[in-house]
């Protein structure tokens, strides 16, 4: 699933080409990723507006539009968001497509089906359900060293699970916690009450180092993910714990290991992250 670093990549690459731009028709191959409002409601709503500006919260792409609308889109696990040339063949699950004034497109593929778009005005986005609850945004102000220690001071959790959890941080996942464990040298069954104002500290920097650090390599790409342009990232090759089970450690040498927290694979070396 396209984590932080993703959705930011694909906010940047689509910003630069389709900000100024207007929607003069929209396509839908699959009604159920309209999650409101109806489909053909949608379609009519979306015509003739402006793309103003792009944002992102949490995982989920923000397209301000004019008249005080935004498109709100969650790729969830194989969603693609792809700026094309109608000549361009067309993906096999391409879904929705907007067709734009400067007569290009923006494509919504997704094997899964899972992805969901939703439209509404921008003054009630702090009332969507998608995002009413979400949590800090990790590299915002509002998340700061001293915010972290109390939260985690009074939840007794495992640190893994509690870093998942959108409510609490927005838009970290499976790939960017592990790395972010692992540079703290934290175990992820290690409970979030548990650590020491140098353990918050560690894993304070780590989050906000693992996050900038994909972003500047443009995300992680294993199978579906690409950015606004199609094209793959490169974080992949950066990778020092996920999905490396065997892998030497770069720090200790020794094999990572694979083990289940709260249904997730986790990679973690038990050498340097010790309950």
């Amino acid at each position: 699933m396209p984590e932080l670093p993703e959705v930011e990549t694909v906010m940047r690459s689509l910003q630069k080409n389709l900000t100024g731009l207007a929607i003069t028709g929209v396509t839908i191959n699959l009604s159920k990723v309209i999650r409101l409002p109806g489909a053909e409601e949608f379609k009519s709503a979306l015509t003739g507006r402006s793309i103003e500006s792009f944002g992102r919260r949490g995982k989920y792409l923000l397209i301000h539009l004019s008249g005080g609308y935004t498109l709100v889109i969650h790729l969830r696990m194989t969603g693609r968001l792809v700026y094309a040339d109608p000549g361009d063949e067309l993906p096999r699950h391409t879904h929705v497509i907007l067709q734009l004034d400067n007569g290009r497109e923006l494509r919504f593929t997704d094997i899964r089906q899972f992805g969901r778009m939703i439209l509404i005005p921008t003054e009630s986005l702090g009332e969507a359900p998608e995002l009413r609850d979400l949590g800090r945004e990790p590299l915002e102000k509002g998340f700061t060293r001293d915010f972290l220690r109390k939260e985690l001071r009074r939840r007794r959790t495992r640190l893994k699970a509690l870093l998942l959890d959108q409510t609490f941080i927005a838009g970290l996942g499976n790939i960017y916690v592990d790395e972010a464990l692992h540079r703290a040298r934290l175990h992820p069954e290690r409970l979030a009450n548990s650590l020491n104002p140098r353990e918050v500290t560690r894993i304070f920097h780590a989050i906000q180092e693992v996050l900038e650090e994909g972003i500047n390599n443009r995300g992680t790409s294993f199978r579906d993910y690409v950015d606004g342009d199609g094209r793959s990232g490169n974080y992949q090759e950066l990778l020092r714990v996920y999905s490396r089970e065997g892998h030497p450690c770069p720090n200790c040498r020794k094999p990572i290991n694979r083990i289940k927290v709260s249904g997730r694979s986790t990679y973690f070396c038990p050498c340097c992250q010790k309950p």
